[in-house]
């Protein structure tokens, strides 16, 4: 549990400085580049998502492989050789992905994107160094797969916090100082990939260079791994189709500068998503290894407990979020003097941020399922989601634009969170389902909604900005110290740590 802690620790250190770099420098990106070459940007990091499909499941099957051959006694040559075999395919890959990208940058130019400010020859530019980009980020979720596997996320997330810092700042420093243009921003963008490929490469074999004999090619791994790493593919096919097909459609039937609001609205409500992704890498590895040691009773307890702080983590900052979403963003871009930004980005921040809290709250089922091997049922309940959802999607687009899109998002994680979790708890840790609902999710979600709520109809009118943000600080403070309370994992916890300090005290 110590190292789980840890780990934990470093995970959110890493992921909310990482969310908060990219909020910080985000206005200021807008400000040098412009709303256009913002909307590029959103288009280079739906590509990049979308080069997932490529992924095959490596990283994940490297997580996973690490974390279980890591329990297991004289197994470390193996382990150095899966990374071998696999970080041989994953570079092919990779390299494939830029390639095409490069190939069609043209055709994405001219045919594709509605520029209106910005020429065809830059979004050409653009495009082709998005190729590069991709081909030298796409590895880094490999090696990063490889140390969450080995636990040793401390380290992971020291570099995730180095590179982060000196990837915004250096944006920042090279727009204002040198040339405001997005061949400049992308141009950074490829040698902090660069650094941090080096950085991660270098310390997972380190952390592997046990024994004398080198890692070798071995195909003969493949056979162990191929269908956990199929399943964990299609998964992500599936998975990046739902979450991608949104902004693919939007990139085509809106302007530009229309797209990269969403492109915003995307980053802004997408900003929690390090809370939870946070607490899954830690706990994941960990839920591994019960299985593979069979600790029933281990498992329900810490599937339970990480279940109900993840709730406790990202509903509060959601819901507030959700309510007060034109009030942030005027707050976030006030110094720019832009109003225009929050009134066209304010209603897609609060739809999507309850789609995004709705994800979190299935990560820990998810990986549950992983750490059995059972990808079977994320593959279907995702084939089902698209044929029912990607038509949706296109419908609701021509409709009602940004917002109808963006709504489809919080219908496609109401369908996993009413569905998947009962067919997952016929199979898994049976009745551990209304647990789940009642406790784990439902509590904390009422609190929040009781404390909130009244929150947002207390204010009206305008109101100074500093008095706006010290009502939200205190809202914020509110909602979540008072879901902790009621939530029993997180209560028992701080009533732990209350203890300890009288303890402490008494003691003097």
């Amino acid at each position: 549990m110590k190292l789980i802690k840890k780990n934990m620790v470093a995970n959110f250190a890493g992921s909310t400085w990482q969310t908060l770099i990219g909020l910080i420098f985000l206005p200021l990106y807008i400000k040098f580049l412009g709303m256009e070459s913002w909307g590029l940007i959103g288009i280079f990091a739906a590509m990049q998502n979308m080069s997932g499909i490529l992924d095959l499941g490596m990283s994940n099957t490297l997580n996973r492989e690490m974390a279980r051959l890591s329990a297991l006694q004289d197994r470390e040559q193996e382990m150095r050789n899966l990374v071998r075999t696999l970080e041989v395919l994953y570079w092919s890959v990779a390299v494939f992905a830029g390639i095409i990208v490069a190939l069609l940058s043209p055709v994405i130019a001219h045919h594709w994107v509605k520029a209106e400010q910005l020429s065809n020859s830059t979004v050409t530019q653009a495009l082709l160094m998005m190729g590069l980009a991709i081909t030298l980020q796409m590895p880094i979720g490999f090696y990063s797969g490889g140390l969450m596997g080995l636990q040793r996320q401390v380290l992971l997330n020291a570099i995730i916090i180095a590179t982060s810092t000196l990837r915004g700042i250096g944006a920042v420093l090279i727009l204002w100082l040198v040339s405001p243009t997005i061949q400049a921003f992308f141009l950074w963008q490829i040698v902090i990939s660069i650094l941090n490929i080096l950085l991660l490469a270098m310390f997972l074999k380190r952390r592997l260079s046990f024994g004398n004999n080198k890692s070798v090619f071995q195909k003969q791994l493949l056979e162990g791994i191929w269908k956990f790493s199929a399943g964990m593919s299609g998964i992500t096919i599936l998975a990046l189709i739902l979450t991608q097909m949104d902004k693919v459609i939007l990139s085509k039937m809106l302007t530009l500068k229309m797209f990269g609001y969403y492109t915003l609205a995307w980053t802004v409500a997408t900003s929690i998503g390090g809370l939870f992704t946070a607490v899954f890498s830690s706990i994941y590895p960990r839920l591994t290894q019960l299985v593979s040691i069979n600790d029933q009773d281990e498992l329900k307890r810490l599937y339970h407990e990480s279940c109900q702080f993840v709730s406790v983590l990202i509903l509060p900052p959601a819901i507030v979020i959700a309510l007060f979403s034109n009030e942030l963003l005027q707050l976030l871009f006030s110094w720019t003097q832009n109003p225009t930004t929050a009134e066209n980005t304010h209603l897609l921040v609060s739809i999507l941020i309850c789609g995004t809290a709705l994800n979190g709250l299935m990560y820990i089922p998810y990986a549950l399922q992983l750490a059995f091997g059972w990808t079977r049922l994320s593959v279907f309940k995702n084939i089902i989601a698209v044929i029912l959802l990607v038509p949706l999607i296109i419908y609701m687009t021509k409709q009602y634009g940004a917002t109808g899109a963006a709504s489809v998002w919080v219908l496609l994680n109401l369908g996993y969170v009413f569905f998947e979790i009962p067919i997952m708890h016929r199979r898994l840790l049976r009745k551990e389902k209304w647990r789940w609902y009642s406790q784990d999710v439902c509590l904390p979600l009422a609190v929040c909604i009781l404390i909130a709520g009244p929150g947002r109809v207390l204010i009206s009118g305008p109101v100074p900005q500093f008095t706006m943000l010290l009502y939200l600080i205190i809202v914020s403070a509110l909602t979540l110290g008072i879901t902790a309370i009621a939530t029993p994992v997180t209560r028992t916890w701080l009533f732990m740590q209350l203890s300890k300090i009288k303890l402490a005290q008494g003691t003097k």
